[in-house]
Formats: C-alpha cells, structure tokens, sequence
C-alpha cells in the first residue's frame, strides 16, 4: 500500500515536471532563456524543453505594436506654443536585448518621444509644423529611433495625430484664411475680366479680318467681272469692225454716198441752224452729180442747179468744213472765199 503510493506521487511528481519542463512557442513570439542566472539565448518557435529547476524563461512578442503618445505641449521656433500628440509604432528586433536592456520600454519610450518632440518642434515654425507633417514624423522617427536602437527595437513609424495652436493663434490663421480666399475670388474675378476682354478684343478683330477679306474678295470679283465685261465688250467690237471691213470690201463707192447723203439727211433734219459738214461739200455735190442718170441731168438747164444743195438751203463752207446759211432762190453752189457768214 504505501509502495503504491508512493509510485503514484512519484508519476505525479513526473508528470508535473513534465509539464513545467515543456514550453510551447508561437511562431511570432521568442523565448529568452536564463539559466542560474545568465542568459544563454532565445528559444523557439515551436516545442522547447527546459529545465523547471535551473531555468528561467521570458516570454517576448515580435508583432509590431503601437504606443500612444498623450498631449504634449512645445514651443516652436517663433515662439508659438502647442499641443501635440502621436502615435508610435514600433516592433522587437532582438528579443534578448529587449529583455535585458530596458525593463518597461512603454514608460521609456513615453519619456523619449515627450523630449524628443520638443526638440524637433523647437526647430522648426508654427508653419512648418501646421504644413509640413511628413517632415516632422520622419524627424521624429529618426531621433526615436537612434534611442530605442539600443534596446533591440525598431521605430517603424510615427504619425501625428494632432495638432492645436493657442486660440489667438488659430483666430488669426482663421482670418488669415478668410484674407486668402478674398484675395482668391478677386484675382480670379480680375482673371475672368481680363479672359473676357481678350476674348471680346479677338472676337472683333476676327471680325474686322473676315469683313476686311469679305470687301478685299468683293473687290477682287468685281474688278474680275469689269474686267471680263471689258474684254467681252472688246471682243464684241472687234468682231463688229471685222463684219464692217468684210462688208466694205465688197461695196463700191456710190453705196458709199448714198449712205452719206441718208446721214446728211437725218442731220438736217434737226432743229440746228448751223451744221458742220466734216468734208469739202463741193467734191461731194460733184460726187452725187456723178450719180445721176445722163437723161435727168439732161433735163435741167443747169447741172449745177439740180444739186441738192439748192433746196437745201446750206452751202459749203470751205475745205475748212464751216457752214453757212443759204440764200433764197440763189445761184450755183460754189464756195465762197472767206467761209459762211
């Protein structure tokens, strides 16, 4: 009986060092191992054995983690100061310095980034921490960085969440900014005016090009068209006095006269007193004399008395073609020297 009970607090006592004995580690964890006192590296992941009675383990998480950083106020180069506050993120690259070179890395890397915020707000504007918050993360990151190196961490990022200037700063910036878009909405009214009056100026001189080409191509088409009725008209007269030289090739000199006299004819019968006769009337009265038959020149007792010239009442008025007028029953129809009278 107490053989028997004493096998089962031995399997007990097996089993439970057992059990103390063996460690399971997840992939993203590590485990630091000490051993009487001293570290002798990290275990895992996976199965690991240890001794319950010399070892010691610390348990170290390799995710990325996160630290919020609460207001914290600073004062910018120009003497402005604000609240500010951010996120850290960061992650365990050597576990077993993490373990032994810091022992609450959240409460150092509180105290770290409050002073290191001052320091980098210190050197720069209140514009540039309002604007430029890339710069002023990755100023921070850096300088965070070169601290929490030595402790086996990694500052992966920081991200400023917040930032908030003195209440007269911000009602400055606030006109300021009513101040901008005023001077927005005048610059691009006076734009749109100078747009339009560009527009307007280059609508009318396109006017003034199109009209001034219109009256150019007008111009053009009617110099073209008197041109052409020109040389039709010139044509015309030139195929006129080809007609006339083709038929006065084949007409003689008494057709000639006798279109002579029907011209003196229409002439006298204008209501003129004084006519000038564009030849010497003596050749052309012989000229018509000429053309009568011999048996009526017979009948007259004067051949010089049946000219036409006798009723007519119009006598020659020299080789210089000036006229006279005509005496009643008067005799041969000579010139006289001296011309009309």
């Amino acid at each position: 009986m107490i053989i028997a009970i004493i096998a089962v607090v031995v399997v007990l006592g097996a089993l439970v060092g057992l059990g103390a004995s063996v460690k399971i580690v997840r992939e993203y964890q590590r485990l630091v191992l000490f051993r009487l006192g001293r570290a002798v590296g990290t275990k895992g992941p996976g199965l690991v054995f240890v001794n319950p009675v010399t070892d010691r383990t610390s348990l170290v998480d390799l995710r990325e983690q996160f630290l919020e950083i609460p207001h914290q106020t600073a004062i910018t180069k120009d003497n402005a100061p604000i609240s500010i506050d951010f996120i850290i993120f960061y992650k365990v690259v050597d576990p077993q310095m993490s373990v032994l070179t810091v022992q609450n890395f959240a409460g150092a890397a509180l105290n770290v980034a409050s002073t290191t915020l001052r320091s980098v707000v210190g050197d720069m504007a209140l514009d540039d921490v309002l604007s430029k918050r890339e710069d002023m993360n990755a100023s921070l990151r850096v300088r965070l960085d070169d601290v929490t190196e030595r402790w086996g961490m990694k500052v992966t990022s920081v991200e400023v969440r917040e930032v908030n200037p003195p209440p007269g700063v911000q009602e400055a910036m606030t006109r300021q900014m009513s101040a901008e878009r005023t001077r927005r909405a005048a610059v691009t009214e006076a734009e749109g005016r100078k747009s339009a009056a560009i527009l307007s100026a280059e609508g009318e001189r396109q006017a003034a090009i199109t009209l001034a080409e219109g009256r150019k191509e007008a111009a053009i088409l009617a110099a073209d068209g008197e041109r052409q009725s020109a040389v039709l008209r010139a044509e015309g007269f030139s195929a006129g006095l080809e007609a006339i030289v083709g038929v006065t090739s084949v007409l003689d000199d008494k057709t000639m006269f006798l279109q002579y006299l029907e011209t003196l004819k229409q002439v006298g019968s204008s209501p003129s007193t004084k006519l000038v006769v564009p030849m010497e009337l003596t050749g052309l009265l012989n000229s018509v004399k000429g053309l009568i038959p011999p048996a009526v020149a017979a009948l007259s007792p004067d051949g010089a008395d049946a000219s036409p010239a006798r009723g007519a009442g119009v006598g020659p008025g020299g080789p210089g073609g000036g006229a006279r007028e005509g005496a009643p029953g008067g005799g041969g129809g000579g010139p006289e020297p001296g011309g009309g009278r």
